[in-house]
């Protein structure tokens, strides 16, 4: 048996798309593990996710040959993906520790599906966490007058290391337009659902303050829209007059590693399509 395959694709909706897709592949003789589907009635589009596993040795540009005619008769946009290539995380962080502390656990569980190559943070803070770990700690500091240099540096190390995934696990500064645009589809945050109706410093005590009873968090891809790019997962947890404001803080923190953990794992799975300024989730 050779490694595993995912192939996903977006197209106009029209009869035959599964059929031909199915006998491209058995043509390959590759046998489908997993497919999933939706047709979205709104776009009039179809979003497909199929894992499969060659019987032959099997090459990217082989399969494009392959599946070439195909793509073209259906306006697709494609993807195929090597399963056995674990996509490449850089994860950066300020202060708050909990995000970076469950990712890097997923990590080195093996449970992330993904290789966390690289922590950069604007603080030396959570240094030692990163080297107990035995994960490259990169301090970018950074300052209004300093912001385009850090930026550069950023990108120097993604091409450095290779970095298929920017992960913002907490990370306490806002990205520039440019950056943005240049990290599309390619970088997540993780952020407090009461955005944008407690904005501001101590959010949690604002909502404390106005008597919530859920306490949430948004796993988002990063575009210059702050805070408001595709939504990939939201985490929800009920509370109730008895929380504290310290107690808040608490459940909103597990909430935002709970929904930066399986944001992070999808993407890292390819189960993750944007449709326009949402997502099709295959999970």
């Amino acid at each position: 048996m050779t490694d595993p395959f995912v192939l996903t694709l977006a197209c106009p909706e029209r009869p035959g798309i599964v059929h031909s897709v199915s006998s491209v592949l058995v043509e390959l003789g590759c046998d489908i593990t997993e497919h999933q589907q939706f047709d979205d009635p709104l776009s009039g589009r179809v979003f497909l996710r199929t894992s499969f596993q060659p019987l032959a040795p099997l090459t990217e540009e082989g399969f494009a040959e392959h599946f070439g005619e195909t793509a073209r008769a259906f306006g697709m946009s494609w993807r195929l993906h090597d399963m056995s290539v674990r996509p490449r995380l850089l994860v950066m962080v300020s202060k708050f520790d909990h995000c970076l502390s469950d990712l890097l656990y997923r990590w080195r569980s093996g449970s992330l599906g993904a290789e966390l190559a690289l922590v950069v943070s604007n603080h030396d803070t959570l240094r030692p966490m990163a080297d107990a770990a035995g994960v490259r700690f990169e301090h970018v500091p950074i300052t209004k007058d300093t912001k385009p240099a850090a930026e550069a540096r950023l990108l120097d190390l993604v091409e450095e290391h290779r970095i298929d995934l920017v992960v913002l696990a907490r990370y306490m500064q806002v990205l520039s337009d440019g950056l943005c645009k240049r990290l599309e589809g390619r970088a997540i945050n993780i952020h407090h659902s009461f955005l944008p109706s407690f904005a501001g410093a101590r959010p949690y005590h604002q909502a404390y303050e106005r008597g919530v009873k859920l306490v949430g968090a948004t796993a988002h891809y990063v575009t210059p829209d702050l805070d408001e790019g595709p939504i990939i997962e939201q985490e929800v947890i009920r509370v109730d007059h008895r929380r504290s404001p310290e107690d808040l803080v608490a459940v909103g923190r597990d909430a935002e590693r709970l929904a930066l953990a399986r944001a992070v794992t999808w993407h890292c799975q390819n189960r993750v399509l944007l449709n326009g300024n949402r997502t099709v989730i295959f999970n």
